[in-house]
């Protein structure tokens, strides 16, 4: 087992928590006000615009040009995410350059800190769980999803193969590159709360 799985196996209550959120949950059912969607693909376009520049923070640091080819890929990845995005504004009239929220801030904060200031492992770490688990409520939720429901592009983007490879990317980026265990542990946990307060800040913003 490589770091990367013992890290996400560790922390499988906060996976199991933000999936049964009923955020998580009205996007299966259908049953998600719009508003509240609306609200967080505005937040998530402000998030991934940061995440792409953690990722490009990254990709000067890589120690070798293997690391740099591959946070070239991830970073292309995220603008990927970003298209979908306005696709959502095209269609329900998403604002995509919000004022972020309180959630949306202390993430993108800690995530761009941790790129700039600490080692390359670590910034990796802090990166991890958004990819592995979206990966995982993709491909859960695609299990329970309503025919009716009208975030089903979501579903279907999220648990794609083309996405898993994605995250399997970062997390072999994360079991190469390593650091202090300890401090690995404690970035890992911390996106992962951060994962649960960016859906209870859309859950309760209508």
């Amino acid at each position: 087992m490589g770091l990367a799985e013992e890290l996400w196996r560790a922390h499988s209550q906060l996976a199991e928590a933000c999936w049964s959120h009923p955020f998580v949950q009205g996007i299966a059912s259908g049953e998600l006000p719009l508003e509240r969607f609306r609200f967080y693909v505005g937040q998530d376009a402000y998030f991934l615009d940061a995440f792409a520049r953690a990722y490009a923070l990254l990709l000067a640091k890589a120690p070798d040009r293997e690391g740099l080819l591959t946070f070239k890929t991830l970073l292309d990845g995220a603008l990927d995410e970003l298209r979908l995005h306005r696709e959502y504004a095209r269609r329900w009239g998403v604002d995509l350059q919000p004022s972020p929220a309180p959630a949306t801030a202390a993430y993108t904060d800690f995530l761009l800190r941790t790129a700039a200031l600490e080692p390359v492992g670590h910034g990796v770490a802090a990166q991890t769980p958004c990819m592995r688990l979206y990966a995982y409520l993709g491909s859960r939720l695609q299990t329970v999803l309503r025919p009716e429901s009208p975030y089903g592009e979501w579903v279907r983007t999220y648990g794609s193969p083309e996405f898993e490879h994605l995250a399997q990317t970062l997390e072999g980026l994360l079991d190469r590159y390593g650091g202090d265990r300890a401090r690995l542990e404690e970035l890992y946990r911390r996106a992962m709360q951060l994962e649960y307060e960016f859906f209870d800040s859309a859950w309760r913003s209508a």
